[in-house]
């Protein structure tokens, strides 16, 4: 592996953690789903930075920035766009909505209705959009970074499971040290300190990378070790859903991401280990009734138990 990508990874790294202070562990998953050429929800209370990690990853890449805030009342075609007809050419134009855009910020994505949740997930899983039987390709790279409000149930709608499982990672940002606090305190006084990032970063450059982690090495030993993990999902008695195939594909490219943010061309089991939990945290469901945190609480002991107890391969 060429120095280049470990550099340019290492550039958008430190530009990104300009504003997003004291959350290495952030920065790095959100660095990790766009790498992997995947998108990654972002759910939290308010006020703790969600928003902001999404605009600093996007203006730390060279393309096409939109965000979309998402109310009950949003239509699909406020999202993918519509047809119009043209009067002088007695024609139907199609124009575009935000959605065509590299990094999409989706911000709190549980507010829309589901038929506008269905064009999403067309957009996320096909990366394409249907308007009038006719199909439109969205540009590469293409990245959404949703977030939402794990707590609020008034006037949301629940993202369906199917849409849940486009998503590599769940993050949570969680509060910020008294320390790092007090830095947002006095870098605030002026202004958004977002506003003022630069791209480090062009589309084409990410598009280098996502082909330059589909070639980090994954040994065989270390693939057994990931499908014991997803294996044990689905026979343990406290969980109702294992992880799907598509689970184990992702933590299997979340691990070749992961493995390029720390300069190796080589994935380790500490790579697997570290990401099952926000990888497969929002693919299984418990066994027994919880609701918002308590039931991410549940479902992320389970799956850290499960993978304490799986061998580590040497």
């Amino acid at each position: 592996m060429s120095a280049e990508p470990s550099r340019w990874v290492a550039e958008l790294e430190s530009n990104i953690e300009k504003v997003v202070l004291g959350k290495p562990r952030v920065v790095r998953l959100c660095l990790a789903a766009l790498l992997a050429g995947e998108h990654i929800l972002l759910e939290d209370v308010p006020g703790v930075g969600k928003t902001l990690v999404g605009k600093a990853l996007a203006r730390s890449v060279d393309g096409r920035f939109c965000r979309i805030q998402f109310t009950p009342d949003l239509l699909p075609s406020d999202i993918v766009g519509s047809s119009v007809f043209q009067s002088k050419t007695s024609e139907f134009v199609f124009h575009a909505g935000p959605i065509f855009a590299n990094l999409v910020l989706a911000d709190e994505i549980n507010r829309a209705p589901p038929r506008t949740q269905s064009a999403m997930l067309e957009a996320m899983s096909d990366r394409q959009v249907s308007v009038d039987g006719a199909t439109h390709k969205l540009p590469e790279p293409f990245m959404v970074i949703a977030t939402q409000n794990p707590f609020e149930y008034e006037g949301t709608y629940p993202l369906p499971e199917s849409q849940l499982d486009r998503f590599l990672f769940r993050v949570s940002i969680g509060y910020p040290s008294r320390e790092h606090e007090r830095q947002v305190l006095r870098t605030h006084r002026e202004g958004e300190p977002v506003d003022t990032l630069r791209a480090v970063v062009e589309s084409g450059q990410v598009r280098e990378l996502q082909r330059v982690v589909r070639e980090i090495e994954v040994d065989g030993a270390i693939q057994e070790y990931l499908l014991d993990m997803i294996e044990a999902t689905r026979s343990c008695d406290d969980l109702l859903v294992g992880a799907s195939t598509r689970g184990a594909l992702s933590l299997y490219r979340a691990a070749q991401a992961w493995a390029l943010i720390d300069g190796r061309s080589f994935v380790v089991p500490d790579d697997v280990k570290q990401l099952a939990v926000p990888v497969l945290g929002h693919r299984v469901l418990p066994s027994s009734f919880a609701q918002g945190d308590a039931r991410r609480e549940r479902v992320e002991q389970i799956i850290e138990r499960l993978v304490d107890a799986t061998p580590t391969p040497v």
